[in-house]
Order: structure tokens, then C-alpha cells, then sequence
């Protein structure tokens, strides 16, 4: 079973995305719950599939993707980066296997996942 972690500050999408995923199989974890240091939750979540948004409230996702791909024990996770500004051609270039700009339809998403 393949395992989407959901870095997202918006309530609502995480809990939608949660039980979407969860209906088409997927083993969900999120970060909205989690403190502390972004790479060592997601270290200790061993996802297959990071689904994060640019921006995180207090943190950043392009940050984030940047020291996935600089860490070598995470350097191939699949990261799905998201947000409402179109980022597309910047987060490709950071590293990111793939963009979303809100809103997408799950289809586009469940699609990104099977590919």
C-alpha cells in the first residue's frame, strides 16, 4: 500500500485529501498535528509520496523540498508540491517530481500517484 504524507496548514484540505486518499487506498499521514523538525516527521513517517504545499505557515515548502534533495537518505522520495500561486516551473526545477495548483480535482491527483 502506498503512503501519501500531507504537509498542509489548511485544515479542511488536509481532512478532504485524508479521506479521498483513504477511499481510493492509500495510507494517509499528515503533519498538521506534528511540532518540531519538518524533515525529522517526515523521516519518521516513511512515506512513499510527499504531497506539500509552498506554503506552511511557519514554514516553507520550497525550503523543504530543497533539503529533501540535499539529504541523502531522502534525496529520492516522490514529492507532489501544491499551492494556488502557479509554481509550477520553480518547484520543478527545486527537485519536485510533480505540481498542483489549487484547486486541482482528486482525479488529477489520483492520477500524479498511479503514474
Amino acid at each position: 500500500m502506498v503512503k501519501v504524507l500531507l504537509a498542509d496548514d489548511d485544515f479542511t484540505m488536509v481532512a478532504l485529501l485524508k479521506t479521498l486518499l483513504g477511499m481510493e487506498g492509500y495510507q494517509v499521514a499528515t503533519l498538521l498535528d506534528k511540532t518540531g523538525d519538518i524533515l525529522d516527521n517526515i523521516r519518521q513517517e516513511k512515506p512513499d509520496v510527499l504531497l506539500i504545499d509552498i506554503f506552511l505557515g511557519d514554514s516553507n515548502g520550497m525550503k523543504v523540498l530543497r533539503q529533501i534533495r540535499e539529504t541523502p537518505d531522502m534525496k529520492d522520495l516522490k514529492i507532489v508540491m501544491v499551492s494556488g500561486i502557479d509554481k509550477a516551473e520553480e518547484c520543478l526545477a527545486a527537485g519536485a517530481n510533480a505540481f498542483l495548483l489549487k484547486p486541482y480535482m482528486p482525479d488529477d491527483l489520483f492520477d500524479l500517484l498511479r503514474s
